[in-house]
């Protein structure tokens, strides 16, 4: 039976009260992260783009600790894309032998540079499709390096902490990274992408813990439907 005019303007109205609180609840996780992480910056150390580039390639499943204590010496002996066009593949490879995946990885670093001193005589791009056409750069490398170094906000960063606590948040359903970016670069304000992601990643290094997230010191939690975990115990009271 059709709906009346009466409950299809009952219906629409709900939903728009739905849409404004969800948007009132997103507001208040971005003041509650802030508050919580006012400073927040790269862990990956790095004094030029093409520093970063090379590091957030290595960084991808691998901590940034451990890349931080690699990167020194593959910058000692490739200081610019030029040099390590050139480089042999067991020589990157012994370097970064201590990282996970370091055969593909060195690979990547290779065909980075070449890439970068074949078309664009050795400059880091600013633009996100040409940085996603070099070897082992995706969008998630691609929106660190301008972030991090040009302050473009050309997305959000979806490493593991960013999928899984804007899940956790409710922030999204999805789970490849590319759906998770596009579905809360929706939801979040374009100049707050770049902050966000870091304050995730923070968040979850911190504080919400893959395996045992302390949400009783989690100042997000009454925002949180802790969305897949257990109820805590004063809940389930």
């Amino acid at each position: 039976m059709p709906q009346s005019r009466a409950s299809r303007s009952k219906s629409a109205s709900s939903q728009a009260e739905a849409v404004a609180a969800e948007k009132q609840r997103t507001a208040k996780i971005l003041r509650l992260l802030k508050k919580s992480y006012p400073d927040v910056e790269c862990a990956l150390i790095h004094h030029n783009a093409y520093e970063l580039l090379a590091a957030t390639i290595l960084s991808a499943q691998c901590t940034d600790a451990r890349v931080n204590q690699t990167t020194p010496d593959l910058f000692a002996a490739y200081p610019d894309p030029f040099a390590l066009a050139k480089a042999e593949l067991a020589d990157v490879e012994q370097i970064i032998r201590s990282l996970g995946f370091f055969r593909s990885k060195a690979k990547s670093l290779i065909g980075m540079a070449q890439g970068l001193v074949e078309r664009h005589d050795g400059e880091v791009p600013k633009d996100l499709e040409a940085l996603c056409k070099l070897p082992g750069v995706g969008r998630k490398t691609a929106n660190v390096l301008l972030g991090v170094w040009y302050n473009h906000p050309s997305g959000v960063v979806v490493d593991t902490h960013v999928k899984r606590i804007s899940r956790l948040l409710g922030l999204t359903e999805a789970n490849q990274p590319e759906k998770i970016e596009q579905e809360l670069m929706q939801k979040l304000p374009r100049k707050e992408w770049i902050d966000f992601s870091h304050r995730l990643i923070y968040h979850g290094r911190q504080i919400c813990i893959a395996r045992r997230p302390k949400c009783c010191e989690c100042r997000l939690l009454a925002v949180c439907p802790r969305v897949g975990l257990p109820a805590l115990p004063d809940e389930s009271e």
